[in-house]
C-alpha cells in the first residue's frame, strides 16, 4: 500500500493501468483531450503488480482497472471519471494538471 500512496502523492494524476486495457486507453485519451498532464503506472509490467492490486483492495478500491488518483486521492475506475465529466465536476480537479 505504501507504494501505491507514494506514487499517488508524487504525480499530480496517476492511472494504474493495464496494458491491454481499453478503458484504461480511454481514460487516458480523456485527459489528454482535456489537456491534463497524466501517468499511468502498468501493473502488468511491475513485477509488484499483484501487491499493488492488493493495496488498492485494501484501500477499498474493488473495480478493474483503471484506478484513478487525482492529487493523490483516489478516483475511481472509468465510471467515477466519466460521471464526474458529465457533470462538470472533472476539470475543476485537473485544472492544477493542465499544461
Amino acid at each position: 500500500m505504501e507504494k501505491v500512496l507514494k506514487l499517488a502523492s508524487e504525480k499530480g494524476i496517476l492511472i494504474f493501468s493495464k496494458s491491454t486495457c481499453c478503458l484504461c486507453y480511454a481514460v487516458q485519451m480523456l485527459f489528454q483531450d482535456l489537456g491534463a498532464k497524466y501517468h499511468v503506472h502498468n501493473i502488468d509490467h511491475d513485477p509488484e503488480g499483484k501487491e499493488i492490486e492488493k493495496a488498492l483492495l485494501r484501500m477499498g478500491y474493488n473495480g478493474p482497472v483503471p484506478a484513478v488518483f487525482i492529487g493523490g486521492k483516489l478516483v475511481g475506475s472509468t465510471n467515477e471519471v466519466m460521471s464526474l465529466h458529465l457533470s462538470g465536476s472533472l476539470m475543476p480537479l485537473l485544472k492544477p494538471y493542465r499544461g
